[in-house]
């Protein structure tokens, strides 16, 4: 009996899910053709001399169980901190209930786990620390001064009288749940350095997928919960993502547990081909037929075929590859969607000035944000992530101060044309202007890109329906994952496409108008 088998473009968190998935629950074969020479797409662990860097930062938090649980199973939560935590002062939370690895005590010798974290981020503007997402307290109170507290109160209110009707743009998006005062203090300039665009030029559905019902209300309602009840990780089912304060995190970053699922389908027979790109695309009627791949190493193409096709290619690309006749508009529309590339500069320092940290209790000398987003004008820098508290398996030596420095920008501007060594100077010099280090205290630099990070809701995007309605004809290819869809999704979302593309695999569902469904709505389309 010939065997059933699934080709699956991109070995990011769709296509390594979907892969799993379908050696869980069917008997189809899955075969990953990654066209990068890594596992786990954005979602890697990068490692530049034993020091290990989280691109873009990724909080292993979910409000769907199921995403949780798939997790879990892959790497188990560790039941008892870790000897370098209670060093560095930080006892992670552990999830009642959850008691982990059982057969081994020490700590130390436990590796395929994950770490529950405290989450803390903070915005750095005027020079101050903010709480984010803002919280009602005397810092901030303080920090924005009276006469700003009192417009903001006074624009918030005057928003609610009279929303903006008919959000044409993320301008309008952020205004009608924070208020102008608000958005101009610490959404407009930070977003606008993000996508390099206005705000204005930016689609409201980029707010609807990133922040959904987040508001001044919930935030306000969250503080108060926060001061009376603490809150447990079941409990955080039912708030707003960008409000939780504890997640799971692997010992070794991401890429940890993308590298264990890449080896589990490995040995339930799947097969992963790194360095293989999709070149072409053959399809007949309405169906794809085969792919023609490219093997970077040789410069060598075959033809692979399967009964189903998954893509997390970015859809540009993926359009580019069919051979028959693309409709014109199907062409330009695909042509003209836009993504936002992403360099990070990892800095290793002795030490991090603290003469700005006053209102959190710093450990070790080391501030406790995981990450700090930088609203300063006066600086290209967008985030600062701090990976000793992310996990402190992510530093080679404990008394060192392990940094990521974030940018956005695009493939060939000015910043992304920067040669390493021009970059990584450029780099340290901005965060010694903002006085949060010392160039002195530098001790070693590294420089990683990322293209295509972001997908974003300008350009033609507004035309997005042409492209997809193309797409969604083929009944058997399935678009997944963040470029897969043209979604700025999150990885939890990215998984639950996958899972569903193969459940209508598994009932014969034809439409994937269920996958298009997550992340669209106020909760996840399986807790309807």
């Amino acid at each position: 009996m010939t065997e059933k088998r699934a080709i699956i473009i991109g070995a990011g968190p769709a296509g390594l899910t979907a892969a799993y998935e379908l050696l869980e629950k069917t008997n189809i074969i899955p075969v990953i053709y990654e066209e990068s020479g890594f596992i786990g797409g954005i979602s890697r662990t990068v490692d530049y001399k034993g020091n290990k860097i989280d691109i873009g930062g990724h909080r292993f938090f979910s409000r769907s169980e199921r995403v949780m649980n798939w997790w879990e199973n892959i790497l188990p939560v560790q039941s008892c901190p870790a000897k370098d935590d209670l060093i560095l002062g930080r006892q992670p939370f552990v999830c009642e209930g959850n008691t982990g690895p059982k057969k081994e005590a020490d700590p130390e010798k436990i590796d395929n786990v994950m770490l529950w974290r405290q989450r803390i981020s903070r915005i750095l503007f005027l020079g101050k620390f903010f709480d984010y997402p803002i919280a009602l307290n005397p810092d901030t109170l303080n920090n924005l001064g009276l006469s700003r507290v009192f417009k903001t109160g006074l624009s918030y209110l005057k928003t609610k009288v009279f929303p903006v009707k008919n959000e044409k743009n993320l301008e309008d998006f952020f205004i009608n749940r924070f208020g102008k005062e608000l958005y101009n203090t610490f959404f407009k300039d930070y977003t606008e350095k993000v996508w390099g665009v206005s705000c204005r030029d930016i689609s409201s559905e980029w707010g609807r997928q990133r922040v959904k019902g987040l508001s001044v209300s919930k935030a306000v309602m969250h503080f108060f919960k926060k001061a009376l009840v603490k809150e447990s990780v079941s409990g955080q089912k039912s708030t707003e993502t960008s409000l939780i304060e504890q997640f799971m995190y692997p010992k070794y970053g991401p890429g940890q547990l993308w590298e264990e699922v890449a080896q589990k389908i490995l040995e339930k027979g799947g097969r992963i081909y790194l360095n293989h790109k999709i070149v072409g695309i053959k399809a007949h009627q309405d169906r794809i037929s085969e792919v023609i791949v490219e093997n970077n190493a040789s410069n060598t193409r075959f033809c692979a075929s399967g009964e189903y096709y998954f893509s997390s290619m970015a859809i540009k690309d993926l359009v580019n590859c069919f051979d028959s006749a693309v409709p014109a508009n199907v062409k330009e529309v695909s042509e003209g969607l836009q993504y936002r590339d992403f360099v990070t500069v990892g800095l290793l320092l002795d030490r991090i000035k603290l003469e700005n940290n006053t209102s959190i209790r710093t450990i070790n000398n080391i501030i406790p944000d995981n990450w700090i987003y930088v609203q300063e004008t006066s600086v290209k820098l967008g985030r600062i992530q701090v990976f000793n508290n992310w996990s402190p398996y992510m530093v080679n030596d404990l008394n060192k101060i392990w940094l990521g420095l974030e940018y956005f920008c695009n493939e060939g501007d000015e910043l992304w044309s920067m040669n390493d060594g021009e970059f990584k100077e450029f780099a340290v010099d901005e965060l010694a202007r903002i006085n949060i280090i010392d160039k002195n205290d530098v001790a070693d630099s590294v420089l990683i890109r990322f293209k295509k990070a972001y997908p974003a809701y300008f350009g033609l995007y507004k035309r997005f329906d042409e492209v997809r309605d193309f797409l969604d004809r083929f009944e058997n290819l399935y678009l997944v994952g963040r470029n897969g869809m043209h979604r700025y999704n999150n990885m939890d979302h990215s998984m639950l496409t996958a899972m569903t593309a193969v459940e209508n695999i598994i009932n014969n569902i034809k439409s994937g108008e269920n996958i298009w469904g997550v992340n669209s709505e106020e909760i996840y389309h399986e807790k309807k």
